[in-house]
């Protein structure tokens, strides 16, 4: 028989362990976060997907070495339970793309430049804090071919282009 717990103290064994991903959002906090989409206009006339689930969504991409938005789509679906601590639904492909293409880059440049100060205030020491790996960056890029030249380019029924990841 379970031991009854009283109502002010947390249930044992209930979000006990924190997933790294979580570990990695908590280094940005989200009123900052929303600082920052406010600052940027970056949900200016938007509908669907916010700019966290965006963000989320982006980061799994990276630290679950997803290479496509189907992927992406199928690993936040696997953890779905635990998304609702994140405050997102999971994003279906066509809005993280119109996403992807449409919110201002300078949002996620600001995110990235205020988590660099925290983690380089939190290094310091003798060594200046670097990069030693590449940096990876997401953009997908249309480039117009003529479909005449190149039937094999065929990227809408009358338009001729390739997708550059």
């Amino acid at each position: 028989m379970a031991k009854p717990t009283a109502p002010n103290r947390r249930r044992p064994n209930v979000n006990a362990s924190c997933s790294r991903f979580s570990q990695i959002l908590k280094l940005i906090p989200r009123t900052d976060f929303e600082r920052i989409v406010t600052a940027t206009g970056a949900e200016y006339r938007s509908k669907g997907l916010s700019s966290w689930s965006q963000f989320v969504g982006m980061l799994f991409c990276q630290l679950g070495r997803a290479h496509s938005l189907r992927e992406i789509e199928g690993g936040l679906k696997s953890c779905e339970g635990k998304l609702a601590h994140l405050g997102i639904d999971v994003p279906v492909r066509s809005s993280l793309s119109y996403a992807n293409s449409h919110r201002p880059w300078q949002l996620f440049e600001q995110v990235f430049y205020g988590l660099f100060e925290t983690v380089a205030a939190k290094a310091q020491g003798t060594h200046k804090f670097r990069f030693k790996n590449k940096l990876v960056s997401l953009d997908s890029t249309v480039i117009d071919l003529c479909l005449s030249l190149y039937d094999w380019a065929k990227f809408r029924r009358t338009k001729g282009a390739v997708k550059l990841h």
